[in-house]
């Protein structure tokens, strides 16, 4: 089997359970559910959908970096809403962060994430 190589950053919420930010083998990245915290307080940083959005998008670039690649590196995102009818808004934000061609997606609705968390996503980056 592959090494796994932990990787960590202190531009990311640390983790607040028993999992690491982000695994590496070989050249596959498996990154963690990244909830809207900010990474200096560990508080959320809004009530705000479209503030957690973007918050939870600088966690996940921030351990991209970590891991030595970048946004366009996730060939697989999953998107966890407490409110599906905030799509759109996601959709509008997440171009900010992704040109095509954009990654494999999927969105799902959950009762509820961690924290009181609006939205919550994870990854795989390639690279």
């Amino acid at each position: 089997m592959a090494e796994k190589i932990i990787i960590t950053t202190d531009k990311a919420p640390q983790a607040i359970g028993t999992y690491s930010q982000a695994v590496k083998v070989s050249s596959t990245v498996y990154l963690s559910g990244q909830i809207p915290l900010d990474p200096k307080t560990m508080t959320m940083v809004s009530d705000d959908f479209s503030e957690q959005v973007v918050q939870v998008f600088e966690n996940l670039t921030a351990v991209c970096e970590a891991a030595g690649g970048n946004m366009s590196d996730i060939v697989k995102l999953n998107i966890f809403l407490t409110d599906l009818s905030h799509f759109a808004t996601v959709n509008e934000i997440m171009s900010r962060y992704f040109q095509q061609p954009y990654p494999a997606r999927a969105a799902i609705g959950v009762k509820e994430l961690p924290k009181g968390s609006l939205v919550e996503m994870d990854g795989i980056m390639e690279i």
